[in-house]
């Protein structure tokens, strides 16, 4: 027993930073024990220790340390990921994210109330909501639009959630491929080839500027991930 409490306090003592090639390998053997198919089973998650290791790894992590761009930007997808589930497990069983706005749905929006809102991460010793992590880090400073597809907000209208962690050295081919996944999910993208429609998702809506100045380029955004016909 005690050199497994010897082996714990070592895993927990060494920050993200401070890993090998698979930073986040934690994460992937959680994701892929408890997310299927993009639904994760909350109720066999919450009791699982080695969820909650990976958060106080997170946590104790700082993550100007990181050489890469790539690294710095992965730490951060996972982040907004794995603390959303986190706060989900804090109230389980809930029928949805949104139960956790204080004051209602329509008014938390107005207010700034939203689960969103909340400053409920610590990171290096900082603060931040998942708004902070999303807007003010993720969109303003790397600036690359697939990461919406990356994003999970524990809503079925949101992307789906890929059964591993993003990890620096492979996140190009990581946000390409949850690109194709989201636009070949029926349920929030359809083509219509005869007519040559597109029916688009409202997160490229929502984030209009993040894809494209235009209609057009748009298009050609999308297109990249979709199937050749």
């Amino acid at each position: 027993m005690k050199y497994l409490l010897f082996i714990l306090a070592m895993m927990l003592s060494i920050p993200i930073s401070g890993q090998g090639k698979n930073r986040n390998a934690n994460f992937t053997n959680v994701l892929q024990n408890y997310n299927h198919s993009g639904l994760v089973d909350y109720s066999n998650l919450k009791k699982d220790k080695l969820f909650e290791y990976y958060l106080i790894k997170l946590r104790r992590t700082n993550p100007d340390t990181f050489k890469s761009k790539n690294e710095k930007l992965a730490f951060w997808i996972n982040a907004y990921n794995a603390f959303t589930i986190e706060r989900i497990l804090g109230s389980y069983p809930i029928e949805s994210i949104n139960d956790l706005h204080r004051g209602g749905r329509i008014l938390a929006h107005v207010f700034g109330t939203t689960v969103w809102d909340e400053n409920f991460i610590d990171i290096n010793n900082k603060k931040y909501s998942l708004n902070d992590i999303e807007h003010k880090i993720i969109r303003r400073q790397f600036k690359d639009s697939r990461v919406h597809f990356a994003l999970v907000c524990a809503s079925i209208s949101c992307p789906q959630l890929r059964s591993e962690a993003y990890e620096g050295y492979k996140l190009e081919s990581q946000l390409d491929d949850q690109a194709r996944i989201f636009f070949a999910d029926s349920t929030k993208n359809k083509f219509e080839i005869k007519n040559r429609v597109a029916y688009l998702s409202k997160i490229l809506d929502w984030y209009e500027s993040d894809f494209a100045e235009n209609d057009k380029q748009l298009l050609k955004f999308v297109s990249r991930y979709v199937q050749t016909d």
